[in-house]
């Protein structure tokens, strides 16, 4: 999705059209693990959730996933939670205007992506090996 250089910041409405996009892109197997995984865009993290974190500026969150990841469910544990995965706009347009040198939808897609893999029990230096090797 291709923004005019004069157009306002994308909505949160036009950031779940590209992260639903992005989401229906991905490799069949990796949507069909991700289940019900929840997709919510917000404009930043709560404040409860940056003081959990230990994060001072809500600038440096881009997204978060929230629930219990596959590798820690059992069969014997209560109904858990739909999984969620926040992706959190302003930061997201903040690094994409630093950046200047990937498109929204690929800030996005890299963003939904890494929390997907938190979903998958997947660490942060996993996820970025992973990355790297791509």
């Amino acid at each position: 999705m291709a923004f005019p250089p004069h157009a306002a910041a994308p909505s949160l409405d036009d950031f779940a059209v590209i992260a639903r996009i992005a989401f229906d892109a991905l490799p069949g197997p990796i949507r069909e693990m991700a289940g019900e995984t929840v997709i919510r865009v917000t404009d930043f993290a709560e404040e409860d959730v940056l003081r959990d974190l230990g994060i001072e500026d809500a600038f440096e969150l881009t997204g978060l996933y929230h629930g219990v990841d596959l590798s820690r469910r059992s069969v014997l544990d209560p109904l858990p939670q739909p999984s969620m995965v926040f992706l959190y706009r302003r930061p997201i347009l903040d690094e994409w205007a630093e950046r200047g040198d990937v498109t929204l939808a690929e800030l996005v897609t890299h963003v939904l992506v890494h929390e997907i893999g938190h979903h998958f029990g997947l660490s942060d230096g996993a996820i970025e090996a992973i990355e790297d090797k791509a």
